[in-house]
């Protein structure tokens, strides 16, 4: 028993039904392989299993149950957003979130300004402070 409890693979995901996205930018990556169901699809995003690059979302094809996993989401630079009946797009939360939990040590949105407006520094930069 005591397999009731196990997280469902998909809350990690915003939903958006009936998008798929489409790469103008050609280094951007994509994997496909045929998968039952989405929650499979979900789990190997969230682990990024037998991908070379990590997943930040993925489209699930409900005609021909195939699951495209992508390097990128509907906030990227080079990507076009496509209606599209056949398919549902599941995008990482961290990637499209725009608040910040605790300290924000995980955040990965795109906002780079604080809540005055003042431009953030570079994680790679020690000035104006140090870190």
């Amino acid at each position: 028993e005591g397999k009731g409890k196990r997280r469902n693979p998909l809350h990690d995901f915003k939903k958006t039904g009936e998008l798929m996205l489409i790469k103008v930018n050609k280094t951007l990556e994509v994997k496909t392989k045929l998968l039952n169901t989405t929650e499979q699809c979900a789990k190997r995003c969230s682990r990024n299993k037998g991908l070379s690059f990590t997943c930040k979302a993925f489209a699930y094809d409900r005609v021909t149950k195939r699951c495209h996993w992508l390097s990128f989401n509907s906030l990227t630079n080079g990507v076009r957003k496509k209606q599209d009946h056949a398919f549902d797009l599941y995008e990482k939360k961290d990637y499209v979130r725009n608040c910040i939990i605790g300290k924000g040590a995980d955040y990965k949105g795109t906002i780079s300004i604080t809540k005055s407006g003042i431009q953030c520094q570079a994680w790679n930069s020690m000035i104006p402070h140090e870190h």
